[in-house]
């Protein structure tokens, strides 16, 4: 069982070093799924709290959060979205994947739900599993994991080492 995760204590980072992973490997012609964030979406609130996930391998593209008002510094993420992206995932091939990337172990995960199932399918079928783990959401994670997560450090190539690594043992 290969699970590693990514933490940075830079606003985004997290989010900019897994689709950065994601665009090389893919470009190295590695099959991977999951979700990654859509790095060139420009949030429409001050707070930076909206965003659109990208399904792998090749879209589609889901905003993933809703608009609650002017004004509002709530989290604003959508369920609904959320269950979707679980569902094309869910739904797309795992045979043959080298990388399950997910850009956040948050809020539905952390519930037990999201992308929990999608990434216990992962390891079952000995695929790879790299996650991005928040502060908040780091004891949680680490819990889910059992303890058999790696730490990886937030720096790309440290990232594709360990990628790299776990495709030349499968």
């Amino acid at each position: 069982m290969k699970v590693a995760y990514v933490t940075s204590q830079k606003r985004g980072e997290t989010d900019r070093l897994l689709s950065d992973v994601a665009r090389q490997l893919q470009a190295m012609n590695k099959s991977l799924v999951g979700i990654v964030k859509v790095s060139d979406y420009e949030s429409q609130f001050e707070n930076d709290c909206d965003m659109k996930v990208r399904v792998l391998p090749k879209g589609p593209e889901i905003k993933i959060t809703q608009n609650l008002g002017a004004g509002s510094n709530a989290c604003r993420l959508d369920p609904t979205a959320i269950t979707e992206a679980v569902s094309r995932v869910e739904t797309g091939s795992m045979k043959n994947a080298d990388l399950f990337v997910l850009n956040k172990f948050g809020p539905e995960e952390v519930a037990g739900r999201g992308f929990c199932n999608v990434i216990g399918s992962a390891l079952d079928q000995c695929v790879p599993v790299l996650v991005g783990v928040g502060g908040a959401s780091k004891t949680a994670f680490e819990d889910f994991a059992g303890g058999l997560a790696v730490a990886l450090p937030d720096d790309v190539q440290t990232i594709l080492d360990w990628v790299q690594g776990t495709m030349s043992e499968r």
